[in-house]
């Protein structure tokens, strides 16, 4: 994919997040560009919002980091759900599986 001269909105904010993730996983570039099979240069660039990214690249990120890829795209500070969700991640399966039932039960009554 080209690489562009100025970053574009919201690939930076994507590079934002991935750059985000990096750190609290304590991943230097090198590490997830080798666990996700993209060069260290391109994954920079994705990072600075200068890359045009594919789903392609969005799914080896994920896969380095060991996330559904929705954690990439995922801005917890823009919407309640994005926040939700960003939660979601810190908890075991096990309680991630209660709370989903849970929420069909309610969503259920309403119906």
């Amino acid at each position: 994919m080209p690489r562009r001269s100025t970053p574009d909105a919201f690939a930076l904010q994507v590079g934002a997040r991935i750059r985000e993730l990096r750190y609290e996983m304590n991943m230097s570039l090198a590490a997830l560009a080798d666990a996700s099979e993209l060069s260290k240069g391109h994954l920079s660039s994705v990072e600075h919002g200068l890359a045009a990214i594919t789903i392609g690249t969005i799914a080896r990120l994920a896969q380095g980091f060991g996330v559904p890829p929705m954690y990439l795209l995922t801005f917890a500070a823009e919407d309640e759900r994005a926040h939700t969700a960003e939660l979601l991640r810190y908890l075991p399966q096990t309680e991630v599986r209660k709370l989903r039932r849970q929420i069909q039960a309610q969503v259920a009554a309403r119906k």
